[in-house]
C-alpha cells in the first residue's frame, strides 16, 4: 500500500484508509471482517467519530476490529461541534478512548465548525497532545476562512489535516481549500469518495470515460475513481467497506497507475464548475 507523509505530522500514512460512517447500519460481524481485511491489505488509517451511531461504531465495531493490532493502526476520531468547548472536548476524547479501548488517538478532529469558540477547541486539542491522549489534531469540513482562523490560533504546523467531502461529482475543494492546505502543509482527507449514492452512471459522459479507463487497466470504475482522488501528494481517501470483497477492491486501487492522458480525460469529464459560496457537507 502506497504511503505518504500525513501533513505536518510527517507520519507515513496509507493513501487509502477506511471510513466507518453509517457502519452501525451494517451487519456488525461483516463490518468487522471488512475492517480487518482492510488492515491486512495495508489500509491502516481507520477513521471514526463519536457521532457515528452515537458512539456505537467506536465501541462495538472499530474497537473490535483493531483489537490486538492497535500499534499497526493510524486511528482517527472526531468531536462533535456541540461538545467542542474546552472541557467538552477533553471529556469527549476520554469517552472515545474508552469506547475504542485505547490510550491515545493518532489524530483527533473537530467534525465541523460549530458555535463554541474555536480557540477553546484548539486549546483543548493542545492539552490532549501534551497529555499524550492524542498525537495530532485536525479539522473537518473547514473552508478557507475557518482554516485561516485555526491557523491564526494554533500557528504553523499544528493543523494535521482537513477532512472534506471529495468525489468525482464534487470537486469544490479544488478551487481554494486544496490549494490552501497544500500551501500550509495540511493533509486533505476525502470522505465519501464514491459520492454516497452519486457515483457516475455508466451511460453518463463521465461514466463512459471511467469505464474506458477501467477496461484498459482491467479494473473497476470505482478503483479508477479512487486512484484519481489521491493523485496529489497531499491527498488521502477513506472509502467505507462493510464487506471483505469491497475492502479488497478498494485496496487494489492503490496499485493502479493512471497516465497523464487518463488523468486529463478524467479531469475534463468531471469539471470543477463554479466555486461555491460554502464548502459542501454531507
Amino acid at each position: 500500500m502506497e504511503q505518504r507523509p500525513f501533513g505536518s505530522t510527517r507520519v507515513s500514512v496509507p493513501v487509502l484508509g477506511q471510513g466507518t460512517w453509517q457502519m452501525e447500519e451494517d451487519d456488525r460481524a461483516g463490518a468487522i471482517r471488512a475492517l480487518r481485511a482492510g488492515l491486512d491489505l495495508g489500509m491502516t488509517h481507520v477513521d471514526t467519530a463519536e457521532l457515528y451511531g452515537h458512539g456505537k461504531v467506536e465501541a462495538s465495531i472499530v474497537s473490535e476490529a483493531i483489537a490486538g493490532r492497535r500499534g499497526d493502526v493510524f486511528l482517527v476520531s472526531k468531536v462533535m461541534p456541540s461538545n467542542a468547548s474546552y472541557a467538552g472536548t477533553l471529556a469527549a476524547c476520554e469517552r472515545s478512548l474508552k469506547r475504542l479501548r485505547t490510550d491515545h488517538l493518532d489524530c483527533y478532529l473537530l467534525h465541523w465548525p460549530g458555535s463554541h469558540p474555536l480557540e477553546e477547541t484548539v486549546r483543548a486539542f493542545e492539552k490532549l497532545v501534551a497529555d499524550g491522549k492524542i498525537r495530532a489534531w485536525g479539522v473537518s469540513n473547514f473552508g478557507v476562512e475557518d482554516l485561516e482562523e485555526a491557523l491564526a490560533l494554533a500557528g504553523p504546523g499544528r493543523i494535521a489535516c482537513n477532512q472534506v467531502l471529495y468525489h468525482l461529482e464534487e470537486r469544490a475543494i479544488e478551487h481554494a481549500v486544496l490549494p490552501w492546505c497544500e500551501a500550509h502543509g495540511v493533509a486533505v482527507v476525502g470522505y465519501s469518495p464514491f459520492g454516497n449514492g452519486r457515483f457516475p452512471r455508466p451511460d453518463s459522459r463521465g461514466g463512459k470515460v471511467l469505464g474506458a479507463i477501467a477496461r484498459a487497466h482491467g479494473v473497476t470504475p470505482y478503483q479508477v475513481a479512487l486512484r484519481f482522488l489521491v493523485r496529489g501528494p497531499s491527498l488521502f481517501a477513506i472509502p467505507k467497506a462493510s464487506r471483505e470483497a469491497h475492502a479488497r477492491d478498494n485496496a487494489a486501487a492503490a496499485s493502479l497507475t493512471l497516465t497523464a492522458d487518463e488523468l486529463a480525460h478524467l479531469d475534463a469529464a468531471f469539471p470543477l464548475g463554479h466555486e461555491p459560496a460554502s464548502l459542501p457537507v454531507i
